[in-house]
């Protein structure tokens, strides 16, 4: 069902079974996949690729310019994934040089008044609270929660399962598996409740746990503390996760 009183242009491309509802704005280079249901006064501009069973819901603006001094008017995109659930008053940017766009995976939620830049990318099944804000070239791995009204700075890098409580303000990568809280934001423990909703046995959480000790604990750099886990901590694929992360990350972890 698409609404009469909906403004489309016709050169935007709609997929099948689109409830589109009054008051809609879609621009011309748009397209939307099968499935999809916008709710009143949502706005899709030039240069969004949705795909399909996506829910965005009233006054969301999708594909908005992005608000970065260096963008000068290029030809970008927003591409957003399927099933994804995209609240009230959210905002998303579309990159900010030719070539590049934001990219938001599958089956995330973004609740009321979620803020995204440009460049930023968010993989599959995240969850952005209330009021949260990503900034310009943040990457979110699979599972990443924000609570309500986080801010992450710049570039910052959240591992998978990792999970923000309200109010933090992060300026650095925050590890796989981790639980953050405070302002400055500090390692508060592992994430054991999302890990079990993932089936993680119960000594791998432990290996986890063990590793973090070393990391924020045991009063080694963090160098060492990698060493350390290779070490003496036995080897999955999520201690290796860690290890990883910790290794290649550029702005350095939360501390």
């Amino acid at each position: 069902m698409i609404s009469p009183l909906a403004c489309i242009d016709p050169g935007a491309k709609i997929g099948a079974n689109v409830t589109i509802h009054p008051f809609v704005y879609i621009e011309k280079d748009v397209e939307i996949g099968d499935n999809c249901v916008l709710m009143p006064h949502v706005s899709v501009l030039n240069g969004t690729r949705m795909g399909k069973g996506n829910t965005v819901y009233h006054n969301a603006v999708l594909g908005s310019t992005p608000q970065d001094f260096h963008f000068k008017g290029d030809k970008t995109e927003l591409i957003i994934g399927d099933n994804n659930s995209i609240r009230e008053n959210v905002v998303i940017a579309r990159a900010t040089r030719a070539g590049d766009a934001t990219r938001i995976g599958n089956n995330n939620f973004l609740m009321e008044g979620a803020h995204l830049c440009h460049d930023v990318k968010v993989n599959n099944y995240c969850v952005l609270g209330i009021n949260s804000t990503v900034t310009g070239g943040c990457i979110l791995d699979d599972y990443t929660i924000l609570c309500s009204s986080v801010t992450l700075l710049q570039y910052c890098h959240t591992g998978t399962l990792s999970f923000i409580q309200s109010g933090c303000r992060i300026s650095k990568d925050v590890p796989p598996y981790t639980i953050m809280s405070g302002n400055p934001a500090a390692y508060h423990g592992v994430s054991s409740v999302l890990l079990k909703h993932l089936n993680t046995t119960e000594s791998v959480m432990r290996h986890i746990t063990m590793a973090y000790r070393l990391v924020y604990q045991a009063n080694f750099s963090v160098q060492d503390a990698v060493l350390k886990i290779k070490d003496q901590v036995p080897m999955s694929p999520e201690i290796q996760t860690i290890i990883d992360f910790i290794s290649s990350s550029k702005r350095g972890i939360v501390k």
